[in-house]
């Protein structure tokens, strides 16, 4: 959970993050509106998303975007006995000028890269 409420070093380890910067916070000093800049080739953007923090997880959803027309995700943490299980959900609407299927790959792509890097900082 450390890591992903860790907004200020995402473009660190997530490389089609430019630039992130928590707008406001909760009374425990996490996020809940943060400005995000992408770019990743065919999908560029700054955005906004709103998150909503519980004991094992963390939801949001898309405030403010152009390219982006929606996205709303959540992490759900379970502690194991070796380390922890993340769910991750992610749902995302991209408008850009490309055939469906195409478009589609693009939503993947940034669903797929996100999940991996977070894995990968993790690991570290």
């Amino acid at each position: 959970m450390r890591v992903i409420a860790d907004f200020d070093n995402y473009p660190a380890w997530v490389s089609f993050l430019k630039h992130v910067e928590v707008l406001e916070t909760d009374a425990a000093g996490r996020g809940i509106k943060v400005r995000f800049v992408l770019d990743a080739g065919v999908v560029a953007d700054d955005y906004d998303l709103a998150y909503t923090w519980s004991d094992d997880g963390v939801s949001w959803q898309l405030t403010r975007g152009t390219s982006i027309k929606a996205m709303d995700g959540s992490y759900h943490l379970v502690a194991t006995e070796t380390g922890t299980d993340v769910g991750y959900a992610l749902s995302i609407v991209v408008d850009i000028p490309l055939l469906g299927v195409f478009k589609r790959k693009a939503e993947q792509v940034l669903i797929d890269t996100a999940l991996r890097a977070l894995k990968a900082r993790v690991e570290t």
